[in-house]
């Protein structure tokens, strides 16, 4: 069987809009879609007398069957049918334990628990995070006509963003930004200014043929999508958010150059999740 797109469900609108988005990819892709619902498991402290393994376990599967019955009749609203997967389990865990064998997983940017003055949700940003897949986080909808963008940096992480961008992009039929950013500050052991005497046109050149060696492969596989570069002197985040007004998918890794090996995902990529007005996917090495 061929890796599915997995779209989280949760009985939110949020939910309902990664549904349309991930049925959107299945078609195109010609992939599976399932539909997957988490449920807790029982309160530690739920009292014997009501039979917690199966009074609880029979309440929550009810109640996930008519999530999934709503999210289901959205998808094949779409012309897709999906296949229905509900599991008990802490929503994380469940999910980044689907994601080892999925193509991708696709949710809202917030459940029904989050806060209204959160953007990305915990869910959206632990499985940005820990997925073993790339993770596409959807906010409202996007134009199908707009372009993807893609951020590029030359780490290996890029290289994974690319490719994902790239195939999203000939799926679609529409251009590819590819975004190269870069700033006149350095951090070594401090913030420190580049001293004023710089060949900025230099410096713009070298970065421009940065670009242009990370794109040569890429160009000559998927020679069909037309290429918008774009070489900022500026943040990455702050350049990508720019750049992707109209889009309808922004493309980023989960680190870049950080030395923060450890650290499940950078800055870039949580402040795009955080401030993007379009759909986010987070592409993981």
């Amino acid at each position: 069987m061929p890796a599915p797109i997995i779209a989280a469900v949760d009985g939110s609108a949020s939910a309902l809009d990664a549904v349309r988005h991930a049925a959107r990819d299945a078609r195109q892709h010609n992939l599976p879609l399932r539909l997957l619902h988490a449920y807790p498991p029982p309160p530690p402290r739920l009292p014997a007398a009501l039979d917690p393994d199966d009074a609880w376990v029979a309440a929550m599967t009810e109640r996930g069957d008519r999530i999934l019955a709503e999210a289901a009749a959205v998808a094949r609203a779409t012309g897709v049918e999906p296949v229905l997967d509900q599991r008990m389990g802490p929503p994380s865990t469940v999910l980044a334990a689907a994601s080892e064998d999925a193509y991708e997983i696709v949710l809202g940017s917030r459940g029904l628990g989050g806060f209204r003055g959160l953007i990305a949700g915990s869910l959206a940003l632990s499985m940005a995070a820990h997925a073993h897949c790339p993770v596409v986080v959807v906010r409202g909808s996007a134009p199908e006509d707009g372009p993807v963008v893609v951020g590029v940096d030359g780490s290996p992480v890029s290289e994974a963003a690319l490719a994902f961008a790239y195939e999203q992009a000939a799926r679609r039929g529409v251009a590819l930004r590819a975004v190269h950013a870069w700033q006149d500050t350095a951090y070594t052991g401090g913030y420190v200014a580049i001293p004023i005497l710089v060949d900025w046109d230099a410096v713009v050149q070298d970065e421009t043929a940065l670009l242009a060696e990370r794109l040569a492969g890429w160009a000559e596989k998927y020679p069909e999508v037309r290429v918008e570069r774009f070489v900022v002197r500026s943040q990455a985040a702050r350049a990508l958010l720019d750049l992707a007004e109209g889009a309808q998918l922004v493309v980023v890794g989960s680190r870049g150059h950080s030395p923060l090996v450890g650290v499940g995902f950078g800055t870039t990529a949580q402040a795009v999740l955080h401030h993007a007005e379009c759909p986010v996917a987070v592409v993981r090495p």
